[in-house]
């Protein structure tokens, strides 16, 4: 797919030139389903936050504007996966949960059971006092140990 050419310039800004020659420089690609495709469906914006470019799916782009994409969107998106739940303090919220995640051991408080969100397929999004969102991609695939923690509180 060659819709765009996309290449970052000297002070790290993402550039778009499209088809017609218009170059658009600090476009910011935002994903239109972070969390449930997020390889599918991906918006190239303006400075001024008007659409300039729809992607319908990043593995259709060339590999250097696929990297690119990504490595803008890394730069923003910030929610650990959770691999595994080491303990939680109480079975009642307010409580302080331990966790494994893909970025390394942390700790978070859980306000209260409505900030566990289904994301379907069992995957949940667990929302932070702190303001972080944690996702487990699949409860099921969870071991013994932290399926048992997480049920107490679904």
């Amino acid at each position: 797919m060659t819709m765009f050419q996309l290449e970052r310039n000297p002070f790290g800004r993402l550039v778009l030139t499209l088809p017609d020659g218009t170059v658009h420089e600090g476009v910011v690609p935002v994903r239109a389903f972070p969390l449930a495709a997020p390889a599918e469906g991906v918006s190239l914006v303006s400075t001024e936050g008007r659409e300039l470019a729809w992607v319908p799916h990043l593995g259709a782009l060339q590999r250097e504007a696929h990297a690119l994409i990504e490595q803008e969107l890394a730069g923003r998106e910030f929610v650990p996966t959770v691999q595994r739940i080491e303990s939680v303090s109480s079975f009642s919220t307010p409580s302080t949960w331990h966790v494994t995640t893909d970025r390394g051991p942390t700790r978070f408080v859980l306000k209260g059971e409505e900030d566990i969100r289904r994301l379907g397929e069992g995957a949940l999004l667990i929302a932070s006092a702190e303001g972080i969102n944690f996702r487990i991609a699949d409860r099921l695939a969870l071991d013994r140990h932290s399926r048992g923690l997480l049920e107490r509180f679904l």
